[in-house]
């Protein structure tokens, strides 16, 4: 017992300064700081819109199915490859949900599952030829590009097909309702925002006890407490201002279970952790006994089936089938993945990286928008700051050798 306290009290005097923990670790805090600082940034030049609660809805429902697609593009690019077709999967799969529900009426608890089953199959099929066959990643998905955009078109015969019924459309426009039957603010909405808050902390501080147990915590102490404290505020404070608006968007919950689910994945389990090994050194983790080529095969059906998931949120969210619907999505869900921290030669990232990169990338969309930038001006700002995020991440390299 005295020895294990000796211990304790020892890690807690070697633990480094709040500012020396931060150096060691921007890779990992540098996005979010660059997201903080852009918020308050638009939220200053829109005169406060940007911060407005119809505003916030409208920007998770612009950006849930890149957020979503942008979980399994990191899966892919930590495994040391790249997906191009999630794009033009999204208009497959929007196009294949538009035949079943609009040509065909069939019920919207049928086209969701055969809509995401068949996202699977795709995805199982490009990882197919690129695990077993070992053929370049970008040559499958970029041929799966073309093809799925060709599909859309044969499907769609070249027209818009819509509008869907109401039932299928709730998958993006749709909101929890308040249980309490307050209305507005939506209890429910500030409910669920402590709700969850409360789990986070916990989880983090169970975390830190068992990394204090084994002596392996250098997080200051400090730090960890204003961290989960601004984390929750934020949390409860972000819920707060949607309850005053309609509350909270069937999409947000859907996102919040996704990065919730695929979080523990990638941290705590064995699949996860040799998806980092494969994408560290192939040849390394084969040597260890993982079965790379199955472990390759089954992220890329993981990212046919967000993307077929994203298909369906956007074409629920614009309640029709375009042929021309994710056009050039996956340069926004790639771009998102490396500003988010992961690194081009795989091994590295994580998935609440990929996250903030995505909101990085809604936030300087929507906050450009509100103030009259053209689509051209926010495409070079856009492509400027990837290539500030990629430099950072070669730059971490290098000094970390």
């Amino acid at each position: 017992m005295d020895t294990t306290k000796e211990t304790i009290s020892t890690e807690a005097q070697a633990a480094p300064t709040v500012g020396t923990y931060l150096k060691s670790h921007m890779r990992d805090y540098g996005m979010l700081i660059a997201l903080i600082v852009i918020m308050g940034m638009f939220q200053f030049l829109t005169d406060g819109t940007l911060m407005r609660p119809a505003n916030l809805t409208n920007l998770f429902l612009q950006n849930s199915y890149i957020i979503i697609m942008a979980i399994g593009m990191l899966l892919v690019i930590v495994a040391g490859h790249i997906d191009l077709s999630v794009g033009s999967v999204v208009g497959f799969i929007g196009a294949l949900a538009a035949v079943m529900s609009v040509n065909y009426h069939l019920p919207t608890i049928v086209v969701v599952p055969v809509c995401l089953i068949a996202g699977l199959i795709i995805g199982g099929i490009q990882g197919y030829w690129i695990a077993y066959w070992r053929i370049p990643a970008f040559i499958v998905t970029l041929a799966g590009m073309l093809v799925f955009r060709g599909l859309t078109l044969t499907l769609l015969q070249g027209q818009s097909v819509g509008p869907f019924p109401s039932s299928f459309q709730l998958l993006s426009t749709g909101f929890i309702p308040d249980v309490f039957g307050v209305g507005r603010p939506n209890v429910t909405a500030i409910a669920l925002g402590v709700i969850t808050s409360s789990i986070i902390v916990f989880l983090a501080a169970r975390t830190r006890s068992r990394a204090l147990k084994y002596g392996i915590q250098d997080e200051p102490f400090v730090f960890f407490i204003v961290k989960n404290v601004l984390i929750a505020g934020a949390i409860i404070y972000l819920c707060y201002l949607l309850s005053t608006y309609r509350g909270l968007p069937n999409v947000l919950i859907t996102m919040g279970v996704l990065i919730a689910i695929y979080t523990f994945v990638t941290n705590s389990t064995v699949i996860g952790r040799r998806i980092y090994a494969l994408g560290g050194n192939e040849k390394a983790a084969k040597l260890s006994g993982i079965n790379t080529e199955r472990l390759t095969f089954l992220t890329f059906a993981n990212m046919g089936m967000l993307a077929a998931a994203a298909g369906l949120i956007f074409a629920a969210r614009l309640n029709t089938a375009t042929p021309k619907a994710g056009f050039a999505f996956e340069l926004d869900v790639i771009a998102a993945v490396f500003i988010g921290g992961a690194s081009m030669s795989g091994g590295v990232g994580k998935i609440i990286g990929a996250v903030i990169g995505a909101f990085i990338m809604g936030v300087m969309n929507n906050g450009m928008s509100i103030m009259g930038i053209g689509i051209d001006w926010q495409q070079v700002i856009k492509g400027l700051v990837l290539l500030l995020a990629v430099i950072f991440d070669v730059y971490n390299k290098q000094k970390a050798r």
